[in-house]
């Protein structure tokens, strides 16, 4: 079964298949040449970290769990965006760290559509630890985001 980045293909939405194939050549074509590397990013419960737990709301989780694939490091960043009393939005803060996946457990539209913008692939429908949700991601069980997949109501995320 052909696979792009781990993934099954069939994963990836039909009408986007021939851009996404394109940016994720890209992008891998810079990390083999050392000159970027693959991070994911998790919004966490707690203190975050590579044992704490994906956050159900995107939006209000305390803390982001970024790890670097290719080092095995991991950086916590505080929640910065209006939800939690500061500025600006996380698709903001997290893109400029770097990040080039979204791991979470459900966003809404904007967010999707803002992180897009940003170059960040986000994936939908983490559950446990950041270990396990990494490891779900690679395996493929987790779906990408889009306008059918993301929550409807500010509740749900």
């Amino acid at each position: 079964m052909y696979s792009i980045c781990g993934f099954p293909k069939s994963k990836f939405r039909k009408n986007s298949k021939k851009s996404l194939n394109l940016k994720l050549t890209n992008k891998l074509h810079k990390i083999n040449k050392g000159e970027e590397k693959m991070k994911v990013c998790i919004p966490t419960t707690e203190n975050g970290g590579i044992d704490d737990f994906v956050g159900q709301h995107f939006g209000r989780v305390p803390t982001y769990t970024i790890v670097d694939l290719d080092t095995n490091e991991v950086t916590v960043i505080p929640n910065t965006g209006e939800h939690m009393g500061g500025a600006g939005l996380p698709p903001e803060f997290i893109s400029k760290t770097g990040t080039h996946v979204m791991l979470c457990s459900g966003l809404g539209p904007r967010a999707v559509h803002l992180f897009e913008e940003a170059g960040i692939d986000v994936f939908v429908g983490a559950q446990g630890t950041v270990r396990d949700v990494i490891e779900a991601w690679r395996q493929g069980r987790l779906m990408e985001a889009t306008d059918e997949n993301a929550c409807k109501e500010h509740r749900d995320h």
